[in-house]
């Protein structure tokens, strides 16, 4: 989906329009081939810097095109992917190229939050033509929602633990692991933005300006307490899945002694049956009483064995 907005300088309005416009902010959301080609072909630059952000394992960094003055930023972006049973937190990159002093392009696998904010209007100050304010915009935006999607985190891992103090189920069980894969991602995105953060601080990469720099600490101070809620989340969830496993194991211990001790009990008179069943001469064999006294002394025998397992605690 290709989408390109140009802010009116005489009026500040932001508006969609159908071409290429210095100053523009051109939006692509898993773009098609033709629709890549178009946007390389209208405002020359080379595909490479597109796709590379659409490459799903690619690794948050900034890329400088020296010949031209094209800077390609790539950042770690939080979603949250549907399947069958749970929500699924995991990472995309997105990318922001700064093409010369002409164009701004965000490139995306899918739609995401943040750049739906700017296409509403959500953000203040917000220019297109602005393209470092704008870069700082959307670096303290990412870090917004990962706080955002952090304190979810937290509120599902209480949910699921609740419920698992009241009955051990694999779906709840299955959710903690979830939820512990997707901190995993989480912790490892915000360290590679905070590097490329600090790398844009330095002022080396693309002109900062005095007003638009507390944007950019903003944005690192969040994406710090961010890597600090991630590592802290993830420990305790850690802790969590660790003595829920610990748990299950000892209540599997306790089933597996209480059916061995039922075994013992119930094999005590079956033993005794199987004696007086022999074809050999045995004690009552030609009494009256005969069966009555051998059932007597199987259940004599059962409740002795039955009281001494129960004193070692083995019934319970």
């Amino acid at each position: 989906m290709l989408k390109i907005y140009n802010t009116d300088i005489e009026t500040n309005k932001i508006e969609e329009i159908k071409e290429f416009k210095k100053g523009s902010w051109i939006s692509l959301v898993n773009p098609s081939e033709n629709e890549i080609k178009k946007v390389c072909e209208g405002i020359n630059i080379e595909q490479d810097f597109i796709r590379y952000a659409l490459d799903y394992e690619e690794k948050a960094r900034i890329d400088q095109e020296e010949d031209d003055g094209t800077i390609l930023f790539i950042v770690d972006v939080p979603i949250i992917e549907k399947n069958e049973e749970n929500d699924v937190y995991t990472t995309m990159p997105l990318g922001m190229i700064v093409v010369r002093d002409d164009y701004f392009i965000t490139v995306s696998l899918r739609k995401n939050k943040i750049i739906e904010d700017f296409e509403k209007l959500k953000i203040k100050n917000f220019q297109t033509y602005k393209k470092t304010r704008f870069i700082f915009q959307i670096l303290y935006q990412n870090s917004s929602y990962y706080l955002s999607y952090l304190k979810q985190i937290n509120k599902e891992t209480e949910i699921a633990e609740y419920i698992l103090k009241n009955s051990m189920q694999n779906k709840e069980l299955l959710k903690l692991l979830a939820l512990e894969k997707g901190l995993v991602y989480f912790t490892t995105s915000l360290k590679s933005n905070e590097l490329v953060m600090e790398k844009t601080m330095r002022g080396k990469i693309i002109k900062l300006y005095e007003e638009d720099e507390e944007i950019l600490e903003d944005a690192i101070t969040e994406n710090r307490q961010a890597i600090e809620m991630s590592q802290i989340y993830s420990n305790i969830l850690n802790g969590t899945m660790d003595a829920y496993a610990s748990i299950i194991s000892n209540n599997l211990n306790a089933v597996m002694k209480f059916l061995t001790s039922i075994t013992i009990i119930l094999a005590v008179p079956t033993m005794i049956s199987s004696f007086w069943g022999m074809n050999v001469k045995l004690p009552f064999a030609n009494s009256p009483a005969g069966f009555i006294i051998t059932i007597f002394i199987a259940v004599i025998t059962t409740l002795c064995v039955t009281w001494w397992l129960n004193k070692k605690n083995m019934l319970k």
